[in-house]
């Protein structure tokens, strides 16, 4: 969902588990708070909630990591990156450290804000995820 922040999942988080009763949870959240200022660590405390809430409904969780562009500075690039593999490895779930990889700073692969993938993205994007979503399947 475009637009989508951490907050915003974690608050539907709960009744969509209820209701839908995933196997899987797949989180590839963060840029949209990036966007609007929110630290580092009010990432890491959304993040870490949806996937005890996640595990909690007897889904296995797969986090996908995700970076800012450049002019973020090197200091939140790095505190950001840092979230993704502490909420991985405090909570035993697989990470892809950079969802984008191959794909961020490619020409016509990412829309005009700089952080989300165009259509002709996809196949790449596939191939970053597949080897991490194919064994929890």
């Amino acid at each position: 969902m475009s637009g989508e922040t951490t907050a915003g999942a974690l608050t539907r988080l709960p009744g969509l588990l209820a209701k839908e009763t995933p196997s899987m949870v797949v989180i590839a959240l963060g840029g949209n708070d990036a966007l609007r200022g929110l630290t580092p660590a009010q990432v890491q405390a959304n993040l870490e909630k949806m996937v005890q809430a996640s595990q909690k409904a007897g889904a296995k969780v797969l986090l996908l990591g995700i970076d800012v562009p450049p002019n973020y500075g090197p200091a939140y690039r790095q505190r950001l990156a840092a979230v993704y593999r502490s909420v991985s490895g405090q909570y035993h779930v697989p990470l892809l450290p950079f969802l984008l990889e191959g794909v961020a700073l490619q020409p016509g692969l990412m829309q005009a804000d700089g952080l989300h993938p165009t259509a002709q993205a996809q196949p790449k994007v596939l191939d970053n995820v597949w080897p991490l979503l194919k064994p929890l399947l």
